[in-house]
């Protein structure tokens, strides 16, 4: 029998050709988009991204490319999923002085979770569940474990969105992208007549919102230099992320200033120089292991610190429960509280956790 593969079909060119590459297989495939869009709701996005009043854009082109393929297609309302779990989580992460990645949140707790177990409650049957994510996956039979490596085109790779997947989770999944490049996809698109995909814009991924809608729990406080010695105001602790020059209106600084840390308890934000950003050690905690942590303690390996950064050479040693410390050979330029530090054994993915 046919296996039955359902594919998160976004309105884009990725996911359009991962149901092509399937539907080329043998698989037979059905396509699902998720509805989050509640405009209802409290929070609103300051620009363009995935969540936002264009979802019924984005709707309307999954059932365009449904229709060019000849596959069903169902949309799931998963907004109050959406809210509970990463727009709450997102303010709540903002409002104690941390920067978070909900994107990392939604794949593992909303595309990879939610979204499968309502198509189950709504009686829609299928073996494998697939996305156009750029990450390849591979069953280690000597393990006898699933593995993530990196995507061959490595200007796409997305296995860092990854890195909380369960062996549960990777055993019903299919990323038919990770041996493609971005080129190559869009060929294989124009060839097979879904050539006005192609032409679409990159999806965004999840913007920042606009701050009117966040309750400010602290209020305006004091920006400080390294010494404490007070330079300006802030607006709001939530408006603000470790790295960041513009919105500080410093006045008389000889050299570009960047806020450095974020401090809930005084209601400080700590501004320094480019030298100030740069830094060597971490700790990380909430961690997810795809290879176990014993089988690389100690070791040598590679840790990257935010999506679009370059990994760097580092060692992990485990503090307490779920408590580990990273040290780089390198310095790191901007590590940030709340994002995600993930690693690697050069293309494979080991783990990773939240920076602390």
């Amino acid at each position: 029998m046919k296996k039955t593969v359902a594919v998160g079909l976004s309105g884009g060119v990725d996911s359009a050709v991962c149901a092509l590459l399937l539907l080329k297989k043998g698989f037979n495939v059905i396509a699902v988009t998720m509805s989050i869009w509640d405009e209802k709701g409290p929070y609103k996005p300051l620009k363009k991204g995935c969540y936002g009043p264009i979802e019924s854009k984005r709707i309307e082109d999954a059932e365009k490319v449904a229709s060019i393929l000849n596959i069903k297609h169902f949309v799931i309302d998963l907004k109050n999923e959406f809210k509970d779990l990463v727009l709450d989580y997102f303010i709540d992460e903002y409002n104690s002085g941390r920067t978070p990645n909900p994107c990392i949140v939604c794949n593992y707790k909303i595309k990879f979770s939610s979204l499968i177990e309502k198509l189950q409650k709504n009686g829609i049957d299928f073996d494998f569940f697939a996305t156009g994510h750029y990450v390849r996956i591979f069953f280690d039979e000597k393990n006898k474990r699933y593995v993530l490596k990196r995507a061959i085109d490595t200007t796409k790779d997305q296995s860092y969105f990854l890195y909380r997947l369960t062996q549960k989770q990777l055993g019903q999944l299919l990323f038919p992208l990770g041996d493609y490049t971005k080129e190559e996809v869009k060929r294989i698109a124009i060839e097979s007549g879904l050539n006005d995909f192609v032409k679409k814009p990159e999806s965004q991924d999840f913007g920042r919102f606009d701050f009117q809608y966040m309750e400010n729990k602290y209020g305006c406080g004091n920006i400080i230099d390294i010494y404490g010695k007070i330079l300006g105001m802030h607006k709001g602790i939530n408006q603000y992320t470790i790295g960041q020059r513009k919105g500080l209106n410093l006045k008389g600084m000889k050299k570009p200033h960047y806020v450095i840390k974020i401090d809930p308890i005084k209601n400080e934000i700590t501004v320094g120089t480019k030298e100030n950003l740069m830094g060597s050690e971490l700790v990380a905690y909430d961690t997810n292991w795809i290879i176990p942590f014993e089988e690389i303690a100690n070791k040598q390996i590679y840790g990257q610190i935010r999506y679009k950064s370059r990994a760097g050479y580092c060692v992990i040693h485990p503090l307490s429960y779920d408590f580990y410390k990273v040290t780089f050979t390198t310095p790191q330029e901007a590590i940030t509280p709340g994002q995600s530090i993930v690693f690697y054994d050069n293309d494979i993915l080991l783990g990773g956790g939240i920076i602390k």
